[in-house]
């Protein structure tokens, strides 16, 4: 079975980083900017990096973009190429298109032309650092669902020396524990009576505001 091949146009902060971890993952990568100096840098980690711009319909197919399994449309602030390089790859049949938005209203356009990933990495940052403010103790996020999250989380202080089956953190915050961590072990579904000791975390799933709620005790 074959590797999948990615293309990636724009290579900007995120761009720059989606390319070289793909390839750094062992996926097939082709790269389009239409700066030289930041197809340079890419060019001795992914497989291919083409100076191209990202409307050029012949030079992208010279460079194999639209036999590539996905392509990232990561373009910097210009919407208007951000549309048209959509819309081109899903004329010339490119299977998945993931596209960077920088606002709603971009994204919206990007949802009607039928894009089924868009990604809005400047405000999905902003989030992650307001709530690693509010939520005490945080050490990893994950978005689940629309409005819910699975999150590492240091023990409250409220919670430590209790059990699961008194925390009762299902009824009074409806967050489901998946995991307990101490130390190098990790307790996987933890039963009832598994103690939660200071220094632990846990991976717990739930609401983010109830999540919120949890961590201020």
């Amino acid at each position: 079975m074959r590797a999948r091949v990615f293309g990636v146009i724009g290579l900007g902060r995120f761009g720059f980083y989606v390319a070289k971890t793909l390839a750094e993952a062992g996926a097939e990568v082709i790269a389009i900017d239409n700066r030289e100096e930041r197809v340079r840098e890419l060019s001795d980690t992914v497989t291919q990096a083409y100076v191209v711009d990202a409307l050029d319909e012949r030079g992208l197919e010279e460079a194999g973009i639209f036999n590539a399994d996905c392509v990232i449309v990561s373009i910097g602030s210009n919407v208007e190429a951000s549309i048209l390089a959509v819309v081109m790859l899903m004329n010339k049949g490119v299977r998945e298109v993931v596209a960077k938005a920088i606002n709603p209203l971009h994204g919206k356009v990007l949802e009607r032309l039928g894009v089924k990933r868009i990604v809005y990495p400047e405000m999905e940052m902003g989030i992650k650092l307001a709530r690693s403010m509010v939520i005490s103790g945080l050490v990893e996020e994950i978005p689940f669902a629309e409005g819910y999250s699975i999150v590492e989380l240091e023990v409250p202080g409220h919670l430590v020396g209790k059990n699961l089956r008194e925390s009762d953190l299902r009824n009074r915050f409806g967050i489901t524990v998946l995991a307990v961590k101490r130390g190098g072990e990790v307790i996987v579904n933890p039963k009832a009576g598994e103690m939660l000791k200071e220094g632990d975390t846990i991976l717990i799933l739930g609401r983010e505001e109830r999540i919120m709620q949890l961590s201020g005790g």
